[in-house]
């Protein structure tokens, strides 16, 4: 990094378009607009990247076209302008100003890492141009598709004068003028110009209050703080509505629901015995059980804390022979409104906002999962409604952002699943539910005292998200969906990585007293929530940009920023830490002793609201509630007459709700961590989908057996009929599908997600949340098992003109918790042929419902006789009955079945939620302590035999996997070229002169790594020494510094590794440029070449890693040099989407030290989780490779033949090539996680998975 005599040229404008060969997104956009739109009259599609750039010096822009704007191998750029066809669509689509950009933000950084003196404003973009014929009606239906005015517009205008913006000052908050004593119509006519979320009794409770405590008019600052401070989404207002006269009407289950209820009455009486403060509210009856069971002693294991980020429970762990106490948490959170307007921000924030609250908890967290509801999105566009996305469009979109949030942090996604039901037009379901934990010593609990001070650190802020509380608590109509832009945010996940690694270090987690991270509400949320007395100097919160006034400061919801209270003393110490991790930090607040909530801004104090005022959470509502019974008809538990078995077989593995999801699981990676226990689908073949997702503790040294289990319970169809038996069912099978998996289910601990209709003065609207919580209420004191927390969405309500009003399905999803260990684990895929399949069928009384004694018993003994041997594998039986799960347990291993004929095709397919589907071995039924029915044989036949009834295993996955392969598609028709097989072998293997008996590994970590920790735990296990540093470049002085920390780490280690990630988020368009920029300045290049050349060092590159191999011209040319046109690269995968699975590899050459520990001609099994995988070479160098030893590693298929079939090379890799070497094998590059290995790790996935390479590398120096 140097500093540049500047000539600086204004504006200057560039195109930058991917080659036809790798135009993977111009192909794609043109198969919407043929497929989905209809078009067929257009001749081609070309998408380029625009980026206006200023403040860069010549030199310095010369450099970045060809290393941060462009990749020569793949890329056309085109300065100022470019060539299009007479009568070619041509539009621009940029975002809205205030929305967060990352492509642009990392190439500012990027161009900053050539020059740190260079201050560079870059904004992109992205140009269109179709070809062909077009009506105007097509061209705006195309358009349609590529803009989302939600967070995007139309920007063809010529290049600007600057791209500086120069902001107005903001005005200073208004004050509302006779708000004390306006009369009642005055004030009704301002609080319908406000746009509130609060209602008109809380707006008369705050005039109230002024009037006679303030003595004073409000400020607007304070009526928006309120107004957030109150929403639904903050204090969950509709929750707690106290209920008056509840009845119910009359139905076929009156006796059950309303026992439930008069249970309900009885428990809170005794629970809250002589306190006369408690009423009946949503909120009451939610948390009921959790209070009774913990009054009768059996909740010994929650953590009870005024800090409520998570639900949170204490385990004993062993680690290395030791116990310790750790606390895992776990959380469930919504984002289905945001996601609704803006699909992948709003997914993006979903995960990020789950992510924050037990990570504000200061624990860990290391496995997600996702739960979605859509409307059908195989429908044509023309069927969406008018003022909605499309369906298609919303759950791409969703996945991708969700997918892209958590694979750039580095949380392994464990399990996913979109239902489908038509209400879910309505309003989309977005969930996120996270798993943390942390050792209980390095969290401590305390009040925040007054002198103490409040950091707030991670993000800036901006106007994202200003109204994202209320907005998500608001009714929405077609009109009102085209003014939220300002309620969504885009998520920054580098940035929350780095807080990860912050909270994650003891010494930083135990200066923290108490922490709230920025959800909904903003500072005057987060920071309003951590103690009674509050000084906010709202000038010294951080902005992204100048111009934003005081209340915009006070409840924007700009993501990735938490709010930590610590001691006055401790504050030099923190502040020193946050740097050390790349974050930037500033202390904004002071708690004081007077119990106020006071903010200033520029010198003034425009919120200064007493704590009473505000916990008052407004004024206080009531509402009355009808229960609406069902009746018995439309009840789904109802034997159907089966006609062709067939045909209903084959029909059910292709409906929506039952059908292959993998071209949606893969996108999202489920390895990162080496932790996961499962993939989520398994076997030989990887097609037996899991139920739950489970994860080994996330210990960073030492050997721990611990897992924990998450599974979810819900089905939209029953809780629509009975929205009590629907909470009811979803309670019980996410404690079957735990039970499933080997857990012990007197273990789970629940948390709950409620999603309902707008709750209005219609006392029916009330019915169904209510009835749902008994339904809940009545599961959990069955099973003697408490939801320790929840979340709630009251608002799945959409009014269009056409279609009146429409609501979501009632919805309670259960989310079941276990912690159990690895040796517990049973796997659900079928596992040899001979054994026998039998059904566990749980009793059901006269309404339906689970005979609680019965099921806990079945569910003891099923636990014993899986730790006997006895059950090898299982699966909790869902809406598709006993024929759906044998399907599936089959798919796996590709293991046929066959059915008994005594078995009555109305049993095989009825939903059953709760029993279970089991695999006993040959001879071993005689040993069951389960009540078993036996339905059948697993067989080694790859057919479906059910009487005279033959499907074969083909016929099975074409039904199964061909319906969303349209929306998730899992091919992408890559040409199958022969591939080159030979193994090359040599014993000229390179052999290093400087010996050293323990050699230091270094691994660089960059804003959007995310493979360090298990990199470092592969090094530590192989015996090496391993040094991490962080890249800094918060400013020019911290580029600097990093240099010559890394000159000074490259020079004192024997290995330098690259580990995988999306540095800078993979941007702009293209993978490790980060990397790329820093180790191409001239210092650490000469460091580099060093150790290669005079201390016979090795270099390693893992996925992302391996990308800067390439960009930096080491591999495969062995040093770092300028990339050609014809250089090797890494392109984006054919399919155009990140892929997540496990590959087998095969090595096929013996030429490197990182493989002499690895057979040659082995077969190794081992994740990958990239979007950039593809390797692309020229004939000329893929002959050079293959004759020099270079080609390591490729993916070869079931029988080890190296292939260019997409389900074993997911990439559509050139020859299948998964890894090479420089040409004396001491630099090797890898797209496969080989770090990613452990004991208990990846259990349903079959074969070798250590190809040992940490070992090699450890040994190659002894």
């Amino acid at each position: 990094m140097r500093s540049v005599r500047r000539n600086v040229m204004s504006v200057r404008r560039i195109f930058v378009e991917k080659r036809e060969a790798f135009a993977v997104k111009a192909k794609e956009l043109r198969e919407e607009i043929v497929n989905y739109l209809g078009i067929q009259t257009i001749t081609g599609v070309r998408v380029l990247i625009r980026y206006d750039i200023e403040n860069v010096s010549d030199a310095v822009y010369q450099e970045a076209l060809a290393t941060i704007f462009s990749e020569p191998p793949m890329d056309d750029v085109y300065e100022e302008s470019f060539e299009t066809a007479e009568g070619d669509l041509v539009f621009t689509v940029e975002y809205l100003p205030g929305q967060f950009d990352q492509r642009a933000d990392s190439a500012e950084q990027c161009v900053k890492l050539l020059s740190e003196e260079e201050e560079p404003v870059i904004r992109s973009a992205t140009t269109y141009v179709v070809s062909g014929s077009l009506t105007e009606e097509e061209k705006a239906a195309v358009k349609s598709l590529c803009i989302n005015p939600v967070d995007s517009r139309e920007n063809n205008n010529p290049k600007p004068e600057t791209l500086v913006t120069v902001f107005e000052q903001p005005e200073d908050v208004k004050v509302f003028e006779g708000f004390m004593d306006m009369p009642e119509a005055e004030l009704k006519e301002l609080y319908s110009s406000l746009n509130l979320a609060m209602t008109f009794k809380d707006f008369l409770h705050i005039q109230n209050y002024f009037k006679n405590e303030e003595k004073r008019d409000p400020s607007v600052t304070e009526i928006r703080v309120l107004d957030t401070y109150w929403s639904d989404h903050c204090r969950h207002t509709t929750f707690q509505t106290e209920l008056k006269d509840v009845e119910f009407t009359k139905g076929d289950y009156n006796e059950p629901i309303e026992n439930t209820y008069r249970q309900y009455l009885a428990d809170r009486e005794e629970v809250y015995a002589g306190r006369s403060d408690k009423y009946v509210c949503l909120m009451d009856l939610a948390l009921m059980a959790m209070k009774k069971l913990r009054k009768e002693g059996k909740l010994q294991d929650m953590e009870v804390s005024e800090e409520i980020n998570a639900c949170s429970i204490v385990v004993p762990v062993v680690i290395d022979g030791q116990e310790e106490e750790w606390l895992v948490n776990f959380k469930n959170e919504t984002h289905n409104h945001p996601t609704e307007i803006e699909p992948f921000g709003g997914a993006a924030t979903c995960l990020g906002g789950a992510i924050r609250d037990p990570l504000s908890g200061r624990t860990y967290v290391y496995q997600a999962m996702r739960v979605t509801g859509a409307a059908d999105p195989t429908c044509p566009m023309s069927e969406t409604m008018h003022g909605k996305l499309p369906q298609r469009q919303i759950v791409t979109d969703a996945a991708h952002g969700y997918s892209s949030y958590g694979n750039q942090i580095g949380l392994a996604t464990g399990y996913v699943k979109e239902l489908y039901h038509p209400n879910y037009a309505a309003k989309r379901m977005e969930i996120g539910a996270v798993m943390a934990a942390a050792p209980r010593k390095n969290v401590i609990r305390e009040t925040s005292d007054p002198g103490d001070v409040i950091i707030l650190m991670g993000g800036r802020t901006g106007r994202d998200g200003i109204g994202g509380a209320t907005g998500s608590s608001k009714v929405h109509t077609e009109e009102s969906i085209e003014v939220c832009g300002a309620e969504v945010q885009k998520g920054n996940p580098p940035t929350e990585r780095k807080l990860q690694r912050l909270f994650r270090r003891p010494e930083v987690s135990r200066l923290i007293k108490k922490c709230n991270d920025f959800g909904a509400g903003g500072v005057s949320v987060a920071i309003g929530e951590l103690a009674a007395g509050l000084e906010i100097d709202l000038d010294k919160v951080p902005k992204k940009y100048a111009g934003l006034d005081g209340t915009e400061i006070a409840i924007s919801e700009s993501q990735e920023r938490m709010a930590v209270v610590v001691d006055k003393k401790d504050v030099d110490q923190m502040m020193d830490y946050v740097a050390e991790e790349n974050l930037e930090a500033v202390p904004v607040a002071v708690v004081t002793e007077s119990p106020r909530l006071v903010m200033h801004w520029r010198g003034r104090t425009i919120v200064d609201i007493s704590r009473a005022f505000l916990d008052t959470n407004g004024a206080h509502q009531e509402a009355t509630v009808t229960v609406e019974i069902p009746a018995k008809e439309g009840n789904l538990f109802e034997r159907k007459e089966i006609g062709d078995v067939k045909e209903q077989w084959l029909k059910l593995l292709s409906s929506l709700n039952v059908c292959s999801q993998k071209g949606l699981v893969e996108m999202f990676d489920a390895s990162i961590g080496a932790g996961s226990t499962y993939m989520p689908y398994g076997g030989r073949y990887q097609l037996t989908e899991t139920q739950a997702m489970i994860a080994k503790l996330p210990v960073l040294k030492g050997k721990c057996d611990a897992v924990t289990m998450m599974s979810y319970g819900f089905d939209p169809y029953l809780s629509s009929w009975s929205p009590y038996h629907g909470a009811v069912y979803a309670v019980l099978d996410s404690v079957a599908k735990i039970v499933a998996n080997g857990g012990d289910f007197r273990k789970i601990r629940f948390t709950f997600q409620e999603y309902f209709k707008r709750m209005t003065e219609d006392r029916t609207r009330w019915g169904a949340p209510f009835c749902a919580l008994l339904g809940a209420y009545s599961a959990q004191m069955g099973f003697g098992l408490p939801s320790i927390g929840g979340k709630d969405s009251m608002s799945g309500t959409f009014n269009d003109e056409t279609h009146g009003e429409i609501n979501v399905p009632p919805t309670l999803v259960s989310f079941a918790v276990d912690v159990s260990d690895k040796q517990h684990v049973v796997t659900p895929e079928f596992k040899k042929a001979g054994s026998k399949i039998v059904v566990l069928k749980i009793a059901r009384d006269a309404y339906d419902l689970p005979v609680y004694s019965q099921v806990m018993d079945s569910y003891k003994k099923l636990y014993k006789d899986m730790e006997a041997g006895n059950v090898i594998s299982a699966y909790a039986v869902e809406a598709g009955g006993i024929a759906e799960a044998v399907s599936k347990m089959a798919f796996g291993n590709k293991l046929g079945v066959k059915i008994e004929h005594s078995v009555d095709p109305r049993d095989f397919f009825v939903p059953a939620w709760g029993d279970m589907v089991c695999e006993v071995p040959d001879g071993k039924l005689g040993s069951l302590g389960i009540t078993y029915t036996v339905i059948g044989e697993v067989t080694d036949k790859a057919a479906f035999e059910y009487g005279s009834v033959s499907i074969s295993m083909d016929e099975a996955l074409n039904a199964w996997t061909k319906t969303l392969e349209d929306v998730f598609p899992t091919e992408s028709k890559v040409d199958q070229k022969p591939v080159r097989t030979e193994l090359y072998n040599t014993d000229k293997v390179y052999v290093c002169k400087h010996k050293v008996a323990q050699p230091t590994v270094f691994i660089p970590v960059f804003p959007g790594t995310n493979c360090e920790y298990d990199s470092t735990k592969a090094f530590e296990r192989a015996g090496a020494n391993v040094i991490t540093k962080i890249f800094r470049n918060r400013d020019a002085a911290d580029i600097r510094d990093s240099v010559e920390v890394y000159r000074k780490a490259i020079a004192q280690s024997q290995i330098v590794m690259f580990p995988g990630g999306f540095s800078g988020g993979d941007e702009p368009d293209g993978s490790a440029k980060f990397f790329a920029t820093t180790f191409r300045n001239a210092v650490l290049k000469e460091e580099l070449e060093k150790l290669v050349n005079e201390r016979d060092g090795l270099i390693l590159g893992v996925c992302n890693g391996f990308q800067a191999l390439i960009k930096l011209g080491l591999l495969p040319e062995g040093r770092i040099t300028e990339l050609k046109k014809d250089s090797p690269t890494l392109a984006m995968n054919t399919i155009g989407r990140h892929i997540s699975k496990m590959v087998n590899l095969k090595v096929v050459s013996n030429k490197s030290p990182w493989l002499r520990e690895a057979e040659l001609g082995g077969i190794y099994v081992n994740p990958i989780s990239h979007g950039e995988g593809r390797f692309v070479a020229s004939e000329e160098w893929l002959d050079k490779l293959y004759a020099n030893g270079q080609v390591a590693t490729q993916y070869a298929d079931a029988e080890g033949n190296p292939t260019m079939d997409e389900m074993w090379n997911p990439n559509g890799s050139a020859m299948a090539i998964e890894g090479i070497t420089s040409e004396d094998g001491r630099i090797y590059g890898k797209m496969g996680h080989s770090e990613r290995i452990g004991d208990g790790v990846f259990m349903n996935i079959y074969g070798d998975k250590d190809i040992k390479i940490f070992e090699s590398g450890v040994k190659y120096f002894k």
